[in-house]
């Protein structure tokens, strides 16, 4: 079965910020962030989703936007960020997006800090 993944020209930004907006297919950026290709079954594990049927839409539209490279291999499918493509066609998108995440993360981290140190939780 081939796979359809759009060329750099033909990536879209209001697909990839469509892609991007959902908490799910964000959170598998952040797991391809590192680099290299990973399993799915990886990245599922990594994310704590226990259903690969939940995960096939979520796969098709990251790569259908032009944010994964998803490429089979055996019985599983080997997944990619997209990286020098989007950075090529959207300077800084990425970086944007999740730096914000990380920022976001990281003031919720303080915050539970805090509440603990206070004896809120």
């Amino acid at each position: 079965m081939e796979l359809h993944h759009p060329t750099r020209d033909q990536i879209k930004i209001d697909r990839v910020l469509s892609a991007l907006g959902n908490p799910l297919r964000l959170a598998v950026v952040r797991v391809l962030l590192g680099g290299g290709e990973q399993n799915c079954g990886s990245v599922l594990k990594v994310l704590g989703v226990t259903s690969k049927s939940t995960m096939t839409h979520h796969w098709r539209v990251l790569r259908e936007s032009g944010v994964i490279w998803q490429q089979p291999s055996g019985r599983e499918n080997l997944l990619s960020l997209r990286r020098d493509d989007l950075d090529a066609r959207y300077p800084g998108l990425l970086e944007a997006v999740l730096g914000g995440i990380l920022r976001d993360d990281a003031a919720q981290a303080a915050s539970a800090t805090t509440r603990t140190r206070r004896g809120d939780m």
